[in-house]
């Protein structure tokens, strides 16, 4: 995530949550790298390839599904042009990774994204060499907590009144050393059913068809006799057979565009609102 993500990340923000972060709050998150990291996901009309099996790249599995899902990730100071569909927030404290916020697009909850950009943030603890992971989570978001449950997190204790907006309680949920071989294996299974299962939505979904880009009118130029035929712009193919040229002398009528579908949205990804992302809330 970059600080050019901050008002589509905002956008989702609230319709997940009841009190969201303010601009200038991700800013201040976004700068401290060395113990706040966040990661968004995005939408992309092709499908991706199956996964490689490629056991000596350097870089995370993460960075292959989305690569594959949603197009190689940004430059470090600039925005991609894929829309923002899910982000997620994580907190080192000493060797705790502490996942302060989870949310997705409501079109897109559903479909794995909460669970892909879990996996981001379990990736970034492991690069802020956090040991183990933990979070606050609704007692009454049973969805969430399945999710939590599924990456080895356990619940550990409660919060009373831990949410502002109701004063509901907040259930804490922590996992084991998530550097083990144990843990490791049980990431690496996880990772790969999700990777197919959002492969399989993606490559299900309706084609895209992108939206024709109106062109303006040529200006009217007085008439001069041309030292060679001007080149003829492409015309679309004909369903049959083309029709024979107009005469010289008459110029030809301006084809008519296309018609265009409408575009779809991508594969409809979600995940259940996660906790809170308040500064009192973590």
């Amino acid at each position: 995530m970059v600080e050019a993500d901050i008002e589509r990340v905002q956008a989702i923000e609230r319709q997940s949550f009841a009190t969201p972060w303010s601009a200038n709050t991700y800013r201040s998150e976004l700068r401290n790298q060395s113990t706040s990291r966040y990661v968004v996901a995005r939408a992309s009309p092709t499908p991706p390839p199956p996964q490689r099996d490629d056991t000596t790249r350097k870089r995370g599995i993460l960075a292959d599904i989305v690569s594959a899902l949603f197009g190689e990730p940004p430059e470090p100071t600039t925005s991609s042009p894929h829309p923002i569909v899910g982000y997620g927030g994580l907190w080192l404290a000493i060797d705790e990774g502490h996942v302060t916020t989870i949310a997705v697009e409501p079109a897109y909850r559903g479909h794995g994204i909460g669970e892909l950009v879990l996996n981001g943030l379990i990736d970034q603890a492991m690069q802020l060499n956090a040991e183990m992971l933990t979070l606050e989570v609704r007692v009454s978001n049973v969805v969430a907590q399945q999710l939590y449950l599924k990456y080895g997190f356990r619940a550990i204790g409660t919060r009373p009144r831990y949410y502002t907006d109701n004063n509901e309680d907040a259930l804490i949920m922590s996992t084991d050393p998530i550097r083990t071989p144990a843990y490791q294996e049980r990431l690496k299974q996880l990772r790969t059913a999700l990777f197919e299962r959002l492969r399989q939505e993606a490559a299900n979904a309706p084609p895209v068809v992108k939206q024709p880009i109106p062109q303006a009118p040529a200006p009217a130029a007085a008439p001069v006799a041309p030292a060679a035929a001007p080149q003829p712009k492409p015309q679309p193919p004909a369903p049959q057979s083309a029709a024979p040229a107009p005469a010289p002398s008459t110029p030809p009528a301006p084809a008519q565009p296309a018609p265009s579908l409408p575009q779809p949205p991508a594969p409809a990804p979600s995940t259940p609102p996660a906790p809170q992302p308040q500064p009192e809330q973590k």
